[in-house]
């Protein structure tokens, strides 16, 4: 999860309002032409790399993206913590703002930790396997694949992440894309992002650990859960956490979903489900941790799933 600046205020992730880093655009619709998803394509010799470079240690000291902002603007901030211990609640707890999914089903291994390097550290996010044609497509957030003009690399999905074990494996990107608006000005609306990740020991990730579904122009307003494997505390990386409850649109300055969360960094680029069933830990995924206001705490954002992220998930399903 990232905050996020605004002129009325501080937002605190990946970029502010206040000095161009992040643009709040005031239309979420589709435009009557969807440009094209920006892509990366990472070359065999890089994804031997980062499938070496992960190692236990690396993974357990990888530190969530949004925790590296130092710009002056920040010096004077204190970003709002949630205090006290993780909760581990029975997953029939609705609504929940933030405790470890003890419920199993399919959501424990689409999701995942997104590991990379950015700016010469090494870094996390969340991410989820959805169906897809090329059945190896994983969402996630935007700047979990680019940020400040710079393309992650190193870039891995490690499907039911485990306090440094990879049960299901690490899964190396081969390409990375995200939406035209991120990539051109870090639009807070569209920070999404996708990965194509390469065969691994001959199979393709959702043959090894299934896939959610999917769904775009699905509406405001609705039940929602939300997952993710926050690193910041209370928070350590080590468990999936989520967030339950009903949502609602962004009041203030984007065009999000909000939900009641106080999940922390590391939990950017988890899944947002609809139609979630926790007996089967299924749902249609609608968006991804994306920000939280500096003065509205324990308050998560996703951006809205309408025909821009669709354009992004058809180019990376048919990679």
């Amino acid at each position: 999860m990232r905050r996020h600046r605004t002129a009325a205020g501080i937002l605190l992730a990946v970029g502010a309002l206040l000095t161009g880093g992040l643009a709040a655009s005031g239309n979420a619709t589709a435009a009557t032409h969807t440009p094209k998803a920006a892509a990366r394509t990472v070359s065999a010799a890089d994804q031997r790399v980062a499938g070496g470079f992960w190692t236990a240690e690396r993974m357990r000291s990888a530190t969530p993206l949004d925790l590296a902002l130092t710009s002056e603007a920040l010096k004077s901030l204190r970003t709002p913590k949630p205090t006290g211990r993780t909760a581990t609640v029975a997953p029939t707890a609705f609504p929940q703002p933030g405790g470890a999914w003890t419920g199993g089903g399919a959501v424990v291994k689409t999701s995942g930790r997104v590991f990379f390097t950015f700016q010469g550290r090494t870094a996390s996010c969340s991410g989820n396997a959805v169906t897809s044609q090329n059945a190896s497509t994983v969402i996630t957030a935007g700047h979990c694949v680019k940020y400040q003009g710079s393309w992650h690399t190193n870039w891995v999905f490690v499907p039911a992440y485990n306090n440094g074990n990879a049960p299901y494996g690490q899964w190396t990107a081969a390409k990375t894309l995200t939406t035209p608006q991120w990539e051109a000005g870090e639009d807070i609306n569209y920070d999404v992002g996708a990965a194509v990740v390469a065969p691994l020991n001959g199979q393709k990730l959702t043959s090894v650990v299934g896939a959610q579904g999917i769904q775009f122009n699905g509406g405001y307003n609705k039940p929602m859960y939300a997952f993710g494997f926050p690193a910041a505390s209370p928070y350590d990386g080590t468990k999936l956490i989520y967030c339950s409850g009903n949502s609602s649109k962004d009041f203030l300055f984007s065009n999000d979903h909000g939900l009641s969360c106080n999940m922390t960094g590391g939990s950017s680029g988890g899944p947002w489900f609809t139609g979630f069933s926790e007996s089967a830990g299924t749902g249609l995924q609608v968006s991804v941790n994306s920000f939280g206001y500096v003065f509205l705490p324990n308050r998560m954002f996703g951006p809205y799933f309408g025909s821009e992220v669709q354009a992004l998930y058809n180019k990376a399903q048919s990679s």
